[in-house]
């Protein structure tokens, strides 16, 4: 099976429109990653300049330490928060392209089925046998390949989990060591 030139022409513009589509994505998850860091930033300086005139502020050593503890859990969360925003853009992104990506690879399977079965009702009498492995090693690929989207998606599952779990991990450690502070005064 031959590809005309109409068939070639529109399996090169569906290539540019979804490298198009790609490259639009990416640049939105790039802007969304320059928002968060001006964002974050206009807060730190913002902050910085509480935080200094509190500092001034401070009588004694006292004082200090409750200053401080009470500047450590908020800070925590604030990283913790700004952690969480950024992964979320990166794997927004990411879906995009894992969506891109999957559609591609379902285009090349169907594509490949249909040329095997293109060949195989064109197969000269006696080849049987070898149009059945090609059928077969065929169905194999497609197998392998659904196995290892399941093992990627269990995977990106898992990192997400580990992620959550860290991410309340560090805020917890922060309010813990805010309140032992805190007692300590």
């Amino acid at each position: 099976m031959a590809l005309t030139a109409d068939q070639f022409l529109s399996a090169q513009k569906a290539t540019v429109e979804t490298l198009f589509g790609l490259t639009t994505k990416a640049f939105e998850g790039v802007e969304k990653l320059i928002e968060l860091n001006v964002t974050a930033s206009k807060a730190a300086l913002a902050e910085a300049g509480t935080t200094v005139q509190a500092v001034l502020s401070v009588k004694d050593a006292q004082e200090l330490i409750a200053l401080q503890a009470g500047l450590f859990q908020p800070l925590a969360e604030k990283a913790t928060a700004y952690s969480r925003h950024l992964y979320e853009i990166a794997q927004g992104t990411s879906a995009e392209f894992t969506k891109a990506f999957e559609a591609k690879a379902a285009e090349a399977q169907s594509t490949l089925v249909n040329l095997v079965d293109s060949a195989s009702k064109n197969a000269p009498a006696g080849s049987e046998t070898a149009v059945a492995m090609m059928k077969s090693a065929v169905a194999a690929a497609n197998n392998a390949f659904e196995s290892v989207q399941k093992a990627v998606k269990q995977a990106t599952d898992v990192a997400e989990a580990n992620f959550t779990a860290v991410s309340t991990s560090a805020v917890n450690a922060a309010k813990s060591t805010a309140q032992t502070a805190s007692r300590k005064r």
